[in-house]
């Protein structure tokens, strides 16, 4: 494949990319999963009949069962459709924190999950969101659209809140087929998380959780007097930081990512979190043992 330099994907990550998609081949193999709808027609795999009612189509008809049988019956075939994949980039405010920044690791790991799609000849869309739908990459299939991705992922930029419910209502109201929807934020949300997913699920969506969370989110390198700001809704807040307080802060900053693994797991929701210093090919390889990206 012929390299267009975009900013921010170099050639060392796009060989990357490149080793991931070999790998994918292998776990897509493991986690075969049902991907044929039974349509009426023709040159297809036959799966099935199904009664004859008024208003079908005579031609597709088996003949030979009604000479059989006496019985009106149509032929079913299987055929195997391609998977709509999502991916939404949450570029809210509180995605700029840390160094390397989340939104920057985001960007990455959206980039190798579209391209493994695109390898997959599955149907890739990505979404940058916030406060709504920012902007919107019309569908791509096939491999060599990956420079496109790469140059809409180039272009995101962060600012304001993240409003997940009125992103997702965006996204839900228009004419989407149903597909598997990746959401890759630090879910940092003034207004919380779940209604948001729950409309992917009403949906019916298949919903997979990239968690991202920066090194200074987790280890916060703070004492003494400081003025906090709040990333999402820039209210501030002065505060005398003290060792009890960074620790009370890790336990609150634990018990909500233990929060959206309990809500995935109840509702059957793919879930991986991840630190930006973290390998984003690692992180790739925990979202394919999962077996919900690769069908």
């Amino acid at each position: 494949m012929a390299w267009t330099a975009v900013a921010g994907f170099d050639e060392q990550f796009m060989r990357k990319l490149e080793y991931l998609a070999l790998v994918s081949k292998r776990f897509s193999g493991q986690f075969k999963a049902e991907r044929r709808a039974r349509k009426l027609g023709s040159g297809l795999e036959f799966a099935d009949f199904r009664g004859y009612v008024p208003g079908d189509d005579f031609r597709h008809l088996d003949w030979k069962t009604y000479l059989r049988l006496g019985r009106l019956l149509l032929r079913l075939y299987e055929e195997e459709e391609d998977l709509p994949i999502y991916l939404f980039v949450d570029c809210s405010r509180s995605m700029s924190y840390g160094d390397p920044s989340k939104l920057e690791y985001a960007k990455r790991v959206a980039a190798a999950l579209c391209y493994i799609g695109l390898a997959n000849l599955d149907r890739v869309r990505v979404i940058a969101y916030a406060d709504g739908i920012r902007n919107e990459l019309a569908p791509q299939r096939g491999r060599n659209q990956i420079f496109r991705v790469f140059q809409f992922l180039s272009e995101i930029d962060p600012g304001g809140q993240t409003h997940g419910r009125e992103a997702f209502k965006m996204f839900t109201t228009g004419s989407r087929r149903r597909g598997l929807a990746v959401v890759i934020s630090d879910f940092f949300e003034p207004n919380g998380y779940e209604y948001g997913l729950n409309l992917l699920r009403y949906y019916r969506h298949d919903v997979f959780l990239v968690q991202v969370a920066a090194h200074e989110d987790l280890h916060p390198e703070l004492r003494g007097q400081v003025e906090m700001v709040d990333s999402e809704t820039l209210r501030t807040r002065d505060l005398t930081v003290t060792q009890t307080l960074i620790e009370a802060y890790r336990r609150e900053m634990e018990r909500f990512s233990e929060d959206i693994r309990r809500h995935s797991v109840k509702y059957q929701l793919g879930y991986v979190r991840t630190v930006t210093d973290f390998p984003f090919e690692d992180l790739i390889l925990q979202v394919f043992r999962q077996g919900r990206f690769l069908k």
